[in-house]
Order: C-alpha cells, then structure tokens, then sequence
C-alpha cells in the first residue's frame, strides 16, 4: 500500500471544517485592517531564498526542498513566502507606487525537518506583509492584527514576546562583541554554534541546545548596543502597544531565525503546542527588497503563522475537533418520496442550509442514516406526506415533531 510522505499527512472531515473557519477568519480579520491577497508560485528560483532569507540560517542550509529543472536551473520548493512577497513586488512594480502595500497570503511551504509535534515537511501558513514604512505605528498594528487574529479563532491566553535586533550599525557593533565574547567558549558550544560563532553570532543567541544555555545567558543584551534612532523606534512600538493594550514581555534574546529582520522582532507563544510553543512569529525587514533588487527603499513588516499549529491550538481550546453539523437530512420512503425530496433538497440548499438525501428505504434504515450523518434535522416524507403536501420535520436533538409545508421548511431552515 502507498502512504503518505513522512513530514506530510491527509486532512480529513471533520477536521478539515476547522481549517476552512480559521482561514476564514483570517480573511475577516486581514479585511478589517486592509490587507489584500497575494498568491505567489509554489517554486521559485533558489537563488531569492539564499538571498533572501540567508544562507547560513537552518532554512537554507538544512531544509530546503531543491532540486534541478529540466534546463539545469536550480528551483526550491518555498520554505517561507516573505522573499516571494518581495520578489512579486519588486518585479510587478509595486515598489514604483507611493504608499503603504498590504498583502496577505495562506498556502502550503516546505521545509525538510525533523516532523514533531504541530511541524511537518509540508506545512501551511497564514501570513501578511506591510510594505512601504518605517513608521513604529505600522509595527504595532501588524501585531495588534495578529493578537485579533487569535481572538477571533478563539485563542486565549498566548504570550507575546518583542525585541529589537537593531540597524545594521548597531547589529555590526554587536557582533563584534559577541564573536569576542564567544571566542573562548566555542569548544563548549554545539556544533551547529561553533559554525555561527565565525558565519553568524547573531545565530548563537537562537539556538535550543542545551549545551549553549549557561553560554547564551552570559552574552550581553543588544540593547546595549543600539543607536538612538534603534531604541526610539523601539520604544515608540511599545508605547503603541500600551495604547492597544495589548500585553507584551521584552526578550533582548529574541532574534528570529532569518537573516533579513531589523527593529521589530515578535513571537505568539501558546500552551497548547508543547516544547514547540511558536505560535506566530514576525518582524520587520528593512533592507530586503533592496537586497532583492528594489530601486527604491521599501521598508517592511510581516509575520506568518503556522496553521498546523494554529488549528492545534483553537482544537485544544474547543476541547476536540468539533463534529460537523448537516443542518438536514431528508428520509425519502418511497422512489416518488425521492424524487420529491431531491426537489425539496434544492430549494433548502438554495437558502444556504446543507442537505442529504437518504435513498428511499424504510423509517429504521433511514432514521439510523440520519444519526450517523450527524443531522440536526430529518424530513420524513410517506405516502401521506406526499398526498397532502405537509412534511413531518424531527429536531433530532429534542424529538420533537412539527408537520410543515416546503415554505416552511426553507424558512425554518434559512433561520
């Protein structure tokens, strides 16, 4: 028998449901603040992720799902879609129009690492890009949007964690001091961190060996190291924040796993998810869409959620995946009850309720179909029903029974 790929798995009803009512609210939410969907290509040339996201982060280096196209280019599967954001608009010229560009996107990603819980190789994310300003303000409500996001997917009680990781003036100064620092502890460190310690110190301060614990916690903080432009956008973010008041924890270790993130750092840690507690993670990227070839400055910043994890996380708060409702069941007993039902079945699905139709059988049968379907109604149609045009409708919940015409049972079932 053929299986799935390890990393990967099947989402089945009624599960499915809850993915459909989170995406859904995301689409609500991301409205509500004025964000638009952009939906790039799957694949994209590997050059923009070694570019964009880095080369020395564990995405490139380890993850990436790269192979050879026909005509010897190189194509990767997207690990992550901020750097296709970019890309589409820098080559759809929207780097060229004045203004504040927000984007959204939900869609599959690809990255091979270890599967545990709430991560597998292909996975789904539900993110957005502000591009276009470097105004603190716009940071605060990017992380408001994520705070209302959760809310209206019925998530409570996640953390928020925010730090600044600088400019590039004050993260070439602070490098300098973590290398010092490093320097005479790298044999102690793992292996990964002693590559980091000469590519990329910044890098040392994210990983979750525990051999680099007691070594991290002795780095100095880059608070100190910022300049004053650094802590007075900062400070502006947080101050933003308190007039939301939304909750946050300053974490000067909070770096974030890809190379392209100044200022503004973020995550939305959730109880539900275990070791791996990431429920969202952003900041800002100024400087990317430069570095991908923009003529003109095109500050931004985003954020993506992993909608695996997500849906964990509003399942745990429902206490289980919630069973999917048919709103009626309609229990024809007889072919010419059948053929009546299926007309009655389109004009209550034309009212926007969802309606099965049982094959003509006898009452047991068809009563036995209707609770297994999980019905909140049955319609039993006889040869008395047919004769007098008045239906018998059963609220399967409470038993109770009222004979009703086909107005009014599209009324009923349109309430």
């Amino acid at each position: 028998m053929i299986r799935a790929i390890k990393g990967t798995r099947d989402i089945l009803p009624p599960a499915s449901a809850v993915w459909n009512e989170v995406e859904q609210a995301a689409r609500r939410v991301f409205g509500g603040f004025n964000y638009q969907e952009i939906r790039t290509p799957i694949f994209e040339e590997t050059a923009l992720f070694a570019r964009g996201v880095g080369e020395e982060t564990d995405i490139v280096s380890k993850e990436m799902y790269t192979f050879e196209d026909r005509d010897g280019s190189s194509l990767t599967l997207r690990p992550e879609n901020t750097a296709s954001v970019i890309r589409a608009f820098i080559e759809h010229r929207m780097d060229q129009i004045p203004g504040l560009k927000k984007l959204f996107y939900i869609g599959p990603m690809f990255r091979r690492e270890r599967p545990q819980k709430g991560r597998y190789r292909q996975f789904s994310q539900i993110g957005a890009e502000a591009i276009g300003s470097d105004f603190p303000g716009v940071d605060a409500e990017v992380i408001e949007m994520v705070a209302a996001l959760l809310d209206a997917c019925g998530v409570k009680g996640s953390r928020l964690l925010i730090n600044s990781v600088g400019d590039p003036e004050s993260r070439a100064r602070y490098v300098a001091k973590l290398k010092e620092d490093l320097a005479p502890h790298i044999e102690a460190l793992s292996p990964d961190s002693q590559r980091r310690v000469t590519t990329n110190p910044l890098r040392v301060l994210d990983s979750k060996a525990e051999q680099d614990q007691p070594i991290v916690e002795k780095l100095p903080s880059i608070h100190d190291f910022l300049t004053d432009a650094c802590r007075d956008h900062f400070a502006a973010v947080r101050r933003y924040l308190d007039d939301r008041g939304i909750a946050y924890e300053v974490t000067p270790r909070l770096v974030r796993g890809l190379d392209y993130y100044t200022h503004t750092t973020f995550e939305f840690l959730h109880g539900a998810l275990g070791a791996q507690n990431a429920i969202c993670g952003g900041g800002r990227y100024n400087g990317l869409a430069e570095s991908l070839g923009s003529k003109v400055a095109a500050p931004g910043i985003g954020f993506s959620i992993g909608e695996d994890r997500l849906v964990m996380a509003v399942e745990e708060a429902r206490g289980g995946t919630a069973a999917s409702v048919l709103r009626l069941f309609i229990a024809p007993m007889s072919d010419e009850a059948f053929r009546k039902g299926a007309v009655l079945a389109g004009a209550v699905r034309a009212a926007g309720a969802s309606v099965e139709v049982g094959p003509p059988a006898k009452l047991k049968r068809l009563m036995e179909l209707a609770n297994k379907a999980g019905a909140a109604y049955t319609l039993l149609i006889g040869e008395d029903e047919l004769a007098k045009g008045s239906y018998v409708l059963k609220a399967m919940a409470s038993g109770e029974q009222a004979h009703v015409s086909e107005a009014e049972l599209v009324e009923r079932l349109r309430a």
